[in-house]
This record gives C-alpha cells, structure tokens and sequence, in this order.
C-alpha cells in the first residue's frame, strides 16, 4: 500500500477538494476537483467511476475525515484523507 507521499506524488491520483466553492476558488491544489462535503453522498456514481487513488482534502482534516467516511460506508475504495490544504502542499513540495 503507498503511502500518502507517495499518492499526493502520483500524477495520476484525483485530488478531490471538499470545502466550499468559494473557498475552492480562494485556493486549491492545481488539478482538484470540487466536491463539497454535503455534496458526497450524492456524487458515490462519480467517486465509482474514478480509476485512480482519490485524496480529499479541505482546510483542517476536519470536512476531509468526514467525507472519507461517508465514502467508505457506501463502499469507494482507494480513498485517503490529506488532511488540511496546507499538509497536501506540503507533502507537494516535499
């Protein structure tokens, strides 16, 4: 199993943001996608349907922890939780 360095890495996995819009657009990893976490449960179809290791993130780890449980209760493999924005970026530029 990779780490999360080393997913955060891996071109190919989908960064996926959790927080609000506006605060996706204020700031975000380069490549992630904006799901907010109300949003979760009704995107399951679209977390199925990525073929890639799948990171979300949003401003503390808090939203993120969240999210990944909801998805993991509905049955999506492969995702991980980044924790903060900032932990993400640093483990970027690491």
């Amino acid at each position: 199993m990779a780490t999360l360095k080393e997913l955060v890495k891996d071109p190919s996995t989908i960064f996926v943001d959790v927080r609000s819009p506006w605060e996706f657009e204020a700031e975000h990893i380069p490549g992630a996608r904006n799901i907010p976490l109300e949003q979760i449960p009704y995107k399951a179809d679209e977390f199925k349907a990525f073929q890639h290791p799948v990171v979300v993130y949003c401003r503390s780890g808090a939203r993120s922890g969240m999210a990944l449980g909801i998805l993991q209760q509905i049955g999506i493999p492969h995702v991980f939780n980044g924790g903060g924005i900032g932990d993400v970026q640093f483990l970027l530029n690491k």
